[in-house]
C-alpha cells in the first residue's frame, strides 16, 4: 500500500485528531508570547521563525506526540522547508511518528466584505502544491472567516474554498476546507445553518472519488454537521477551537458525534519555553489525551 493509501486508511479507521501547528507570520508573535517568549527577546523574521521552529520541534519530538493519538499535523510552509533531527519535517512526521503531514497554503485574509473575509489571491499555488507533493505532504489547509450570517458572503466563501479544493485535488493532495465561523458572530447559529446548506450543495457536485476534509467551528447546535460525517466526498470532519479554552472546546467537541479536533491554541495552551522537558512532556501528554478522548465520541 502506498503512503497515500496508508494515510487515507488511517484517517478512515483510526481514532485521533489533527494537531494544528500552522501559526503563520502574522500570528507567530502572539503564539511565541503565549509560549513565554516576549517580542523584545528576538529581532527580525528569521530569528522569530527559528524560535517558532524550536517550539514546534519540541512538540513534535515529545514522546507523547505520536500517531497513536494524533492523526495529522498542519504545518506552516517555513516548517515544511526545515528539518527535525536531520530529516525534512514532513518525512519525520510520517516515517518516525506516523503522523500525516498537511500544509497551510492560504496567504491570509482579505478585509471584511459582505460579512466575511475571503482568502487573498494565491497566484503561486500550483508551484507550492508541487513542492508540497515532492516533500511528502498529504494534504493542505486553507482558511476563510465568516463574521456575519450573510448568505451572499457565505456563498462566496464556499465557492472560493471549493475552487481551491479542486485545484488541490488536481495536484494529488487532500484539501482541508476551513470556512471558520467566528465564535463572536452575532447570529452564529444562523451563519452555521447557511454555511451547512451551501457546503452540502457544493460537496454534492464534487465528482466521485474526490475527497475533502471539512474543518468547521464547533457549532451551536450539537451534531449539526452529522450529515457531513457520512458524506461520500468527506474523508473527515474536524473542528477548530476558534478561541474557546481547551476545557470548553473539549466539552463542545464531545457532543459532536464522529467529529474530531483540529486544535491549535487549545492544544498548546499552558506550554511554555521555561518548562523542563519532563514538565513540558507531561503537560503536552495531558493536553493530547484530553483532546483525544473528546474526539472519540
Amino acid at each position: 500500500m502506498s503512503n497515500l493509501e496508508q494515510q487515507k486508511t488511517k484517517f478512515r479507521t483510526q481514532a485521533g485528531f489533527i494537531a494544528a501547528l500552522d501559526q503563520s507570520g502574522g500570528s507567530t508573535p502572539k503564539a511565541l508570547k503565549l509560549y513565554g517568549i516576549a517580542e523584545n527577546s528576538y529581532s527580525g523574521e528569521t530569528q522569530m521563525m527559528d524560535l517558532m521552529h524550536a517550539m514546534r520541534t519540541r512538540i513534535i519530538t515529545s514522546p507523547s506526540f505520536t500517531g497513536e493519538r494524533i492523526l495529522g499535523a498542519i504545518l506552516f510552509e517555513a516548517t515544511m522547508d526545515r528539518d527535525i533531527k536531520g530529516r525534512p519535517t514532513a518525512e519525520f512526521l510520517w516515517e518516525v511518528k506516523k503522523v500525516v503531514p498537511f500544509l497551510k497554503i492560504d496567504k491570509g485574509l482579505e478585509n471584511e466584505a459582505d460579512g466575511v473575509q475571503l482568502m487573498k489571491p494565491m497566484p503561486e499555488l500550483d508551484k507550492l502544491l508541487a513542492k508540497a507533493k515532492s516533500k511528502g505532504i498529504f494534504g493542505t489547509k486553507e482558511r476563510s472567516v465568516i463574521k456575519q450570517a450573510s448568505a451572499a458572503g457565505i456563498q462566496a466563501v464556499v465557492d472560493q474554498q471549493l475552487a481551491v479544493a479542486r485545484q488541490v485535488i488536481a495536484a494529488g493532495l487532500v484539501p482541508i476546507v476551513e470556512p471558520e465561523v467566528d465564535i463572536h458572530c452575532p447570529d452564529k447559529a444562523g451563519a452555521e445553518k447557511i454555511l451547512k446548506a451551501a457546503l452540502k450543495a457544493g460537496l454534492d457536485q464534487l465528482p466521485e472519488g474526490q475527497l475533502v476534509i471539512l474543518k468547521l467551528t464547533l457549532p451551536n447546535e450539537d451534531d449539526l454537521y452529522a450529515d457531513f460525517v457520512k458524506h461520500p466526498r468527506v474523508l473527515k470532519v474536524v473542528a477548530l477551537s476558534g478561541g474557546y479554552s481547551r476545557a470548553d472546546a473539549n466539552a463542545k467537541l464531545a457532543r459532536q458525534h464522529g467529529v474530531v479536533a483540529s486544535f491549535s491554541r487549545a492544544l498548546t495552551e499552558g506550554l511554555t519555553a521555561q518548562m523542563t522537558d519532563a514538565q513540558f512532556d507531561a503537560a503536552l501528554d495531558q493536553a493530547i489525551e484530553s483532546i483525544y478522548q473528546a474526539s472519540k465520541t
